[in-house]
């Protein structure tokens, strides 16, 4: 009998069978039973175990694990979450990446156009053309060089954007002007006319685009937030934003989700707020991705690579 396979972290009956569909027939040879399901005696002989947002309380309920595969990008509950070493890791898909760099086109071009303006415009009854901005004269900058960040800027390019980005450690991005480490990150903000924010949370990371990064930006710059929310610190924002400083904010994620109703951001006239839809994962796509790397660890019985602990990502 092949071995068993933990399902963890489904929202609802729903999502939990459809992502056991799709997994179950991208993985034939694998026996994949959620967790809610699993005998005590299935607990306790599960080596790997596939997670979506998991609580990190039934992972460690799985006691013979030997790594975890998330079915998401970012995975900041679980890493330092369990008392023994347990490679997490991440969901590295080419669909999920190609449809953030969408998203982050999409929503640079609603800033680069003015879209926030007329919208507030049409609530007003007011009609009055402004002058167009050209990509060419708007700097985007990256925060974040990873999967996501290289793929959002190559669509960015392509659309005739100059893209500058930042990283922890230097890296290369063939078109883009690169930066890094607190010097380099000074640098860029000074530069940025829109601001997209694409790293995972860290302990490094959190709170990281504060009230001093925030004055750093262009005069009415803008900002998208398609990380996680805690990167942002949400009061310095909004006082960015009253004080005209900043001039929108796209934010797809926060400190809470969903957000809740009573948040001033709701109904701040520089927020747009999206429910957390930039880089939806495919679930064919993860399938095939997840049952590769299956494969590979049935074969050499060496874990694929996982995150850093200390980093975070």
């Amino acid at each position: 009998m092949a071995e068993v396979v933990a399902l963890v972290g489904c929202k609802g009956p729903d999502q939990e069978a459809e992502y056991l569909q799709i997994l179950s027939a991208a993985m034939p040879g694998e026996r994949l039973i959620p967790f809610r399901l699993m005998a005590e005696a299935e607990r306790a002989a599960a080596r790997v175990a596939i997670v979506a947002n998991p609580d990190p309380a039934e992972v460690a309920a799985l006691p013979s694990l030997v790594w975890v595969q998330s079915l998401w990008a970012g995975v900041e509950k679980l890493v330092g979450a369990f008392d023994r070493p347990l490679p997490i890791v991440r969901l590295v898909d080419r669909e999920m990446a190609r449809a953030m760099a969408e998203a982050v086109l999409a929503w640079t071009h609603y800033l680069q156009r003015d879209m926030p303006t007329y919208a507030r415009q049409q609530r007003e009854r007011v009609w009055r053309p402004h002058p167009y901005r050209k990509p060419a004269d708007t700097v985007v900058g990256l925060l974040g060089l990873g999967a996501l960040g290289t793929a959002a800027a190559g669509r960015l390019t392509g659309a005739g954007f100059p893209v500058t980005g930042w990283s922890r450690t230097p890296k290369t991005v063939p078109g883009i002007a690169t930066f890094h480490g607190g010097d380099g990150l000074g640098a860029m903000l000074g530069g940025c006319d829109i601001l997209v924010c694409l790293m995972p949370l860290t302990p490094e990371t959190r709170g990281l685009v504060n009230a001093a990064r925030l004055a750093a930006l262009k005069p009415g710059a803008a900002l998208i937030n398609f990380a996680r929310g805690p990167i942002v610190v949400t009061e310095d924002l909004i006082a960015a934003l009253d004080s005209g400083h900043l001039s929108h904010a796209v934010l797809d994620v926060f400190d809470t989700e969903p957000l809740p109703a009573g948040s001033p951001l709701w109904t701040h006239p520089g927020v747009t707020v999206l429910p957390h839809i930039s880089g939806p994962t495919d679930m064919d796509s993860a399938a095939t991705t997840v049952a590769a790397n299956l494969r590979e660890y049935r074969s050499t019985g060496h874990p694929p690579q996982g995150v850093d602990a200390g980093r975070g990502y």
